[in-house]
């Protein structure tokens, strides 16, 4: 099967990323065995379920669910509905999850779920008949629960599919005080937190900025220090894609070119994305946007002249096949695994530098950790604490005034006295996380001298982290 241009069989998922895996546990002193139990997939459940469809006619479906490690329980991760979903992907994604749960420190291990249809091609009753019963078939081999496996939105779902698994597996367990926090990336009046939509979009955006801020690695790169002015192309304008590109561009990028799987824009001068997204949702298609050139694949989006290229889309986009002709200097890993391991080498070798999926996307899994927190505290982020903040504030503001004499106008009183609500607080957990995570892989990466890549210093950190749990819990010596 051809997604995105290239054939997704042909490169095992799994393999690429048990590849980087060796590369930096081989920087480890860890025991053979301790790192061989970190990198294997502890459980996998393949299962066929029958689903009716409108028309009255049986259609098979094939759906699977992979717990990577149990070294931190639950485990956590994304279901995806697309018609190549098989085995390797979802343990390989299952790894990756366990992975960036260890560097954003979410105490999660990893998991990945997914069922092999094409979506568009199934209405909403139908979809929702299929999402309810992989939810029992998960309930039935326990393969979901507040403590057990927390499944959320991934390529091809969204709220709408959280809730319905929510809905089912609150009405097939009797007194589970705590039965929504079975799934994250719900709408909110079922117990979505705000700010989960766009969370990936914008940890994409926050890890770029840091590391647009570091002069030393800016000028190796022959660019500029920050954001400001940076030509960037994103491939993919999905939930991810979209936001990524709206944040990025708000903090002062210049998007100069947009793929999607029909093909891709380009303009030098810059595309506005919510003038692209409209478009896209009136006509199903971003080509013969105005003032924008068309480009017939996506991939010859990678290609494009820019300083920051953002690959949202799925895995192996960037190949042996396509690697010299990489023009950005800056890759930056918003989906999994779209770079393979070889193809990483040699976009190393060439001077650039990749920011990579296993730290990058994790903001989704870093808010939808605070999803689960709101779910087993049952209380909204704020609340306690937002009015209370806004009398301080107020109170230290009236207290300037009678101090200097002067009064400070009802715009800078709202603006300053402000108490943080929930998307507040959402945001600045997610700056933080994202923040503090690149620098620490960064250090990891100047302690080996600067001669590994994030890459490899971002599993380094991973491994280390997921070797001290196991060893903590009296597995390893």
């Amino acid at each position: 099967m051809t997604i995105w241009g290239y054939a997704m069989s042909t490169i095992k998922f799994f393999n690429q990323v048990n590849k980087n895996f060796d590369k930096a546990a081989a920087l480890t002193e860890h025991p053979p065995g301790l790192l061989k139990q970190i990198k294997i997939c502890n459980s996998v459940y393949h299962m066929t379920f029958p689903v009716k469809r409108d028309g009255g006619t049986i259609e098979t479906v094939q759906a699977w669910r992979a717990e990577h490690s149990h070294h931190k329980q639950p485990v956590k991760g994304g279901i995806r509905y697309a018609a190549n979903v098989n085995e390797d992907e979802v343990m390989a994604l299952a790894a990756l999850m366990t992975y960036k749960c260890a560097i954003v420190d979410v105490p999660f291990g990893g998991a990945k779920g997914g069922i092999k249809i094409s979506r568009y091609k199934y209405t909403q009753s139908e979809l929702e008949r299929i999402t309810r019963r992989y939810t029992y078939e998960l309930i039935k081999k326990n393969f979901i629960g507040p403590g057990i496996d927390v499944p959320a939105p991934d390529y091809g779902t969204g709220a709408q599919e959280m809730a319905w698994i929510a809905d089912t597996y609150n009405s097939m367990t009797e007194g589970q005080l705590d039965a929504f926090a079975c799934v994250t990336g719900k709408p909110v009046p079922q117990g979505g937190v705000r700010g989960r939509t766009e969370a990936t979009g914008l940890g994409v955006y926050y890890g770029i900025r840091e590391a647009c801020n570091v002069p030393e690695d800016m000028k190796r790169l022959g660019l500029s220090t920050g954001l400001a002015g940076k030509r960037v192309v994103v491939q993919g304008l999905g939930n991810v894609g979209y936001h990524a590109a709206k944040f990025l561009q708000d903090g002062g990028a210049i998007l100069v070119g947009v793929a999607e799987y029909e093909g891709a824009i380009y303009n030098p001068d810059g595309l506005d994305v919510d003038e692209v997204a409209r478009r896209r949702r009136e006509h199903k298609s971003i080509l013969k946007f105005p003032r924008a050139t068309d480009l017939p694949t996506s991939q010859d989006a990678l290609e494009l002249d820019c300083d920051i290229l953002v690959p949202a889309a799925l895995e192996d986009q960037i190949t042996m096949d396509n690697a010299a002709n990489i023009k950005a200097r800056l890759i930056a890993e918003a989906a999994n695994g779209p770079v393979t391991a070889d193809a990483s080498e040699a976009l190393l070798a060439a001077g650039k530098m990749i920011i990579p999926d296993m730290y990058l996307n994790a903001g989704g899994v870093t808010v939808s950790y605070f999803e689960w927190l709101k779910n087993l505290s049952h209380v909204r982020f704020g609340r306690m604490s937002k009015r209370f903040e806004e009398n301080i504030n107020r109170s230290l503001l009236k207290a300037i005034e009678e101090l200097v004499g002067k009064s400070f106008s009802s715009d800078v009183v709202s603006k300053i006295a402000l108490g943080a609500d929930e998307k507040d607080l959402v945001y600045s957990g997610l700056e933080e996380t994202m923040c503090n995570a690149y620098q620490n892989i960064r250090e990891i990466r100047r302690n080996h001298g600067d001669k590994i890549s994030l890459r490899t210093a971002a599993f380094l950190d991973a491994i280390d982290k997921v070797a001290l749990s196991y060893m903590d819990l009296g597995i390893f010596p």
